[in-house]
């Protein structure tokens, strides 16, 4: 990855020749687009008005590259839908509205990054499940995990525990594997996480015969949520320069 300053200094360079005309195939050319891509963005917003030839052929210019560079470098780390609505503020003088849409991708990062935390500390919580024994009825599960029968039966339902039925009363009969399952939903549930949020991890944990198997899992996460990280870097660098270029 380049760094801000070498960044800073391919744009100046390039912004010099501002007003050198460019067609969208010049445009399109540096990121293997579509000249009809380019107008795409363009009518979205994303690149500033490019002016017109007495024939009506649209006219664009290095900072037009630039936008469209800014663009690209955002959608990695904001997504496509963010990093449009961030280039439009811009491009209408809304710097601030910009800087707001910001703020608010990385409060997302900072909510997925303690998100991973929760998931990781709940998964490392949990006692190894005992090889005998353990079954438990409802009303005392309940009572010893603070939980009311009702909410069991509702995570029963929304497939987060699975136990079984006594053949002759039809009670529900808790395993040591389920108590542990119901502890890791109990601690995600605290955290925020909706119910089916947190079933497909549930289900993880089920399908590798229990959480050590899942911190391969987290690795990965872990290094998206850097990955994201980083591409957020690399998109304010290429959007400072253009947002200078264009209060110039």
């Amino acid at each position: 990855m380049k760094s801000f300053y070498e960044i800073a200094a391919f744009i100046a360079e390039n912004l010099q020749s501002v007003m050198h005309p460019m067609r969208p195939v010049d445009l399109a050319r540096e990121h293997r687009l579509s000249t009809q891509a380019i107008r795409n963005y363009e009518d979205a917003g994303i690149l500033p008005p490019a002016e017109r030839t007495v024939h009506g052929y649209r006219i664009y210019t290095p900072l037009h590259a630039q936008a469209l560079r800014a663009f690209l470098a955002l959608v990695p780390g904001h997504g496509h839908q963010t990093a449009t609505s961030i280039m439009r503020a811009v491009n209408r003088g809304a710097t601030e509205d910009a800087l707001r849409l910001i703020d608010s991708s990385h409060g997302h990062l900072l909510d997925d990054r303690r998100t991973l935390e929760a998931v990781d500390a709940a998964l490392r919580d949990l006692a190894p499940v005992p090889q005998q024994g353990g079954d438990t009825f409802i009303g005392p599960l309940a009572r010893r995990l603070g939980l009311r029968p009702a909410t069991l039966r509702k995570w029963e339902g929304a497939g987060l525990v699975r136990p079984r039925r006594d053949p002759q009363t039809g009670y529900r009969i808790y395993s040591a594997a389920d108590v542990r399952d119901i502890r890791l939903a109990h601690q995600l549930r605290r955290g925020g996480y909706l119910l089916e949020q947190i079933a497909p991890l549930i289900d993880q944990v089920r399908s590798a015969g229990g959480v050590a198997p899942l911190e391969s899992t987290l690795r990965d996460w872990q290094a998206r949520l850097s990955a994201r990280a980083r591409a957020m870097l690399e998109g304010a660098a290429h959007l400072d320069v253009y947002v200078r270029a264009c209060e110039s």
